[in-house]
């Protein structure tokens, strides 16, 4: 049975013939450039520069040749435009990282240096506006710079804070239409981020791609508005879904039940060990909103609807299951109240867990191979029972993870496979 056809029973809560494995599909279940490198030094696949699919956070395409050898079995459509507003496809360029890898990167892909030795990246690749991200010296991904202007209660108007979404153009169609095809034809199960559909997430706030972001654009500012502008929160998140769905209605009559998975949100609603707001204020200012789009969807199509939330989000889960989720992300089971054995028991009946297969904090990065070996055999044997489970990683795989220890973690998906 092929990897889309597991990947459904998966997903439909039937027990799969094995576990069905993602690696590097999507922007919060990717792999680090220089790990992705390491990877195929170990496969003994030839040396080249790897290509950047997310910048912002320096992912990298895992590429057919890694995708056979490992056995994945979904990957992803991804969009036209990098989160920086630049074209994100062909033709490339050469690039040296700061830690001295040579990757490949879209022609706009313009960046300048501080005084500190700082990488900065800017809105569109322009590089006469000022920068909206910056990689520090000494490290692997960007993080957003604040260009929060100066805010006049009675001139906050919500059409700022819509500045990034609009209808889609009929060249953006076309490019789904292609990305589309080129995932289905695979084989493979397919996940695809539309875009406009996060309600709040933090990464995407500070507006990187905009040259002059207007509204509310600090992160802090942000948060507390939830709670001191509700009604100016609410009507963003209205009018955004009123756009957002138009958009699927659109981008659905070009691709279809092709895709099997859409992203929707990552915005986090959980820290390590607690959470930014209680599931009642999540129930009046998000749920409605999701549930809205949620609803389209099912009412449309054949998609499984993916919602990402880090963080200590156990008392969320009924919430997500109310708002229509079908999928979980990243399972963060290293969080308060995240166990595994629990979280199966209580709510995996009525959603998939993606993600949760091996900790990223501390044991794929620090770990004993053989301590890599034991945690995948015990979360496997925990969250695939009776399917609702996609094996991922807890989040994206870093920079400087051992290579024998990602090893370890796909001989023990095979070892249980085996069983």
């Amino acid at each position: 049975m092929d990897s889309r056809q597991q990947f459904l029973k998966a997903v439909n809560h039937q027990q799969p013939d094995r576990i069905v494995i993602d690696l590097g599909s999507s922007g919060v279940t990717g792999i680090h450039v220089q790990t992705i490198s390491r990877l195929r030094r170990h496969f003994g696949l030839q040396r080249k520069p790897i290509r950047v699919i997310e910048p912002f956070q320096m992912l990298g395409e895992v590429g057919w040749e890694l995708i056979d050898s490992i056995g994945i079995d979904v990957v992803g459509a991804w969009g036209k435009n990098s989160m920086f507003g630049f074209y994100n496809h062909a033709p490339y360029k050469e690039w040296k990282t700061p830690w001295g890898q040579r990757v490949m990167v879209p022609v706009n892909f313009n960046v300048t240096t501080d005084e500190n030795e700082n990488t900065l990246m800017h809105p569109e690749g322009d590089i006469s506006v000022p920068a909206s991200a910056k990689m520090p010296k000494s490290g692997f991904f960007f993080d957003a710079i604040i260009r929060q202007q100066p805010i006049v209660e009675e001139e906050l108007n919500v059409e700022n804070n819509l500045e990034e979404f609009g209808l889609i153009t009929d060249d953006e169609l076309e490019h789904w239409r292609v990305e589309v095809d080129k995932a289905y034809f695979s084989g493979k199960a397919v996940i695809a981020n539309f875009g406009g559909t996060a309600l709040g997430d933090i990464a995407l706030i500070p507006g990187i791609q905009l040259k002059n972001p207007k509204g509310i654009r600090d992160v802090a500012e942000w948060y507390m508005s939830t709670i001191t502008r509700p009604d100016y929160i609410k009507n963003i998140f209205e009018k955004q879904v009123e756009i957002a769905i138009e958009n699927l209605r659109r981008i659905f009559a070009v691709v279809g039940n092709k895709v099997n998975a859409v992203f929707i949100c990552g915005t986090d609603f959980g820290t390590q060990t607690s959470t930014f707001c209680s599931p009642q204020q999540f129930d009046e200012m998000w749920l409605p909103y999701y549930k809205k789009m949620n609803d389209w969807i099912h009412e449309n199509t054949d998609w499984k609807t993916f919602k990402h939330s880090c963080g200590a989000v156990e008392t969320f889960m009924n919430s997500f299951i109310r708002a229509g989720f079908d999928i979980i992300n990243p399972v963060q089971i290293n969080a308060a109240g995240m166990d595994p054995k629990k979280l199966k028991e209580k709510y995996g009946n009525n959603i998939i867990f993606w993600g949760g297969g091996l900790d990223t904090q501390k044991i794929l990065p620090f770990g004993k191979p053989e301590e890599v070996r034991k945690h995948v055999l015990q979360n496997c044997e925990i969250l695939n029972k009776n399917g609702g489970f996609i094996f991922n990683t807890v989040h994206n795989t870093q920079a400087n993870v051992p290579a024998e220890n990602i090893v370890a973690m796909l001989d023990a998906i095979r070892e249980f496979n085996a069983k």
